[in-house]
């Protein structure tokens, strides 16, 4: 992948605007993850040369942190809760159905790039456990028998456009 002038100028602009922090590196990724979706290597030698911060150094941040990805999202991106409350009363079975019917491990994105499968700690839901999160919209004390019924949905709400 070879970025485009305008994607480079992009991210050099992002890095100016905070080389005066102490510690510009976390928020240069967030904006640089909020314009593109993910971190690929190509932007991340880019923030490299800019901030003079090593590639490696980068790299650690991106993948230590989940809030980071270094490959794209899906349009939707599900994220099942599997903190103590979540977990306790099923959160677990609800990931492991998600994965099963969209064929992808949490991490992952569906081949048609329209669902990304995140396992996610405590969402602060934990009263309507167990709970998911899909694009920021919080689903309340999901069932097995829901979550297909959930990706439908979804994938309805895609071909309307």
């Amino acid at each position: 992948m070879h970025l485009r002038k305008e994607a480079v100028d992009i991210i050099k602009n992002i890095c100016k605007k905070y080389k005066d922090e102490p510690s510009p590196l976390m928020l240069v990724l967030s904006d640089t993850q909020k314009e593109y979706g993910y971190i690929p290597l190509e932007v991340q030698e880019v923030i490299s040369e800019e901030l003079n911060i090593p590639v490696s150094d980068i790299y650690g941040v991106v993948t230590f942190y989940s809030f980071f990805s270094l490959t794209p999202k899906g349009r939707y991106v599900i994220g099942v809760c599997l903190g103590t409350a979540c977990y306790v009363k099923g959160g677990q079975n609800i990931l492991d159905k998600f994965s099963e019917l969209l064929k992808i491990k949490p991490g992952q994105t569906t081949e048609d790039g329209l669902f990304t499968l995140d396992a996610l700690r405590c969402i602060g839901a934990c009263g309507i456990a167990p709970a998911i999160s899909i694009n920021g919209k919080v689903y309340p004390k999901v069932t097995l028998s829901q979550v297909q019924t959930i990706i439908d949905e979804y994938r309805k709400k895609d071909k309307e456009g």
